[in-house]
């Protein structure tokens, strides 16, 4: 068996390796950007890296478990989780409302009224998945941030 290398196999067998390394060489530093600088220690969690990415003006609140984290201070993470919410949900609720009146507009024509049942349906089907993707969503924030 006679294996031929052409240009495009050699450059993938060489990529290969090259990625290999620069993923390993990114895993394993001596100092994570994201360690304690007072302990050295890195803080392998989700806060610790979301903080390793905070601007000196930032809020420091981005879970509501976090040092300097005010007590009636709202996370920013469940702010735009009850924004997103908002919207999907107005959203769902106008496309409703759309929906039962081309139903009660449609005169009895077979097109309409089946357009205005599927308008109804994906409406409430979207209002069913904006609640279940909230909930999602606040049980992985919860699963992830340790309490104190």
């Amino acid at each position: 068996m006679r294996i031929k290398l052409n240009k495009d196999s050699i450059v993938g067998l060489l990529a290969v390796p090259a990625l290999a390394l620069s993923v390993a060489g990114v895993m394993f530093q001596a100092t994570p950007a994201f360690a304690d600088p007072s302990t050295e220690k890195p803080t392998l969690t989700v806060s610790g890296g979301a903080s390793s990415a905070k601007g000196d003006d930032q809020s420091a609140c981005l879970f509501g478990n976090e040092k300097g984290c005010d007590q009636g201070q709202t996370p920013i993470f469940r702010i735009v989780t009850n924004v997103l919410l908002f919207v999907i949900g107005a959203v769902s609720v106008i496309m409703l409302i759309i929906g039962g009146f081309r139903y009660v507009t449609s005169q009895g024509d077979q097109t309409q009224v089946q357009s205005a049942k599927n308008t109804i349906l994906y409406s409430i089907v979207g209002i069913v998945v904006a609640i279940l993707a909230y909930a999602a969503v606040n049980f992985v924030i919860s699963s992830f941030v340790k309490s104190e």
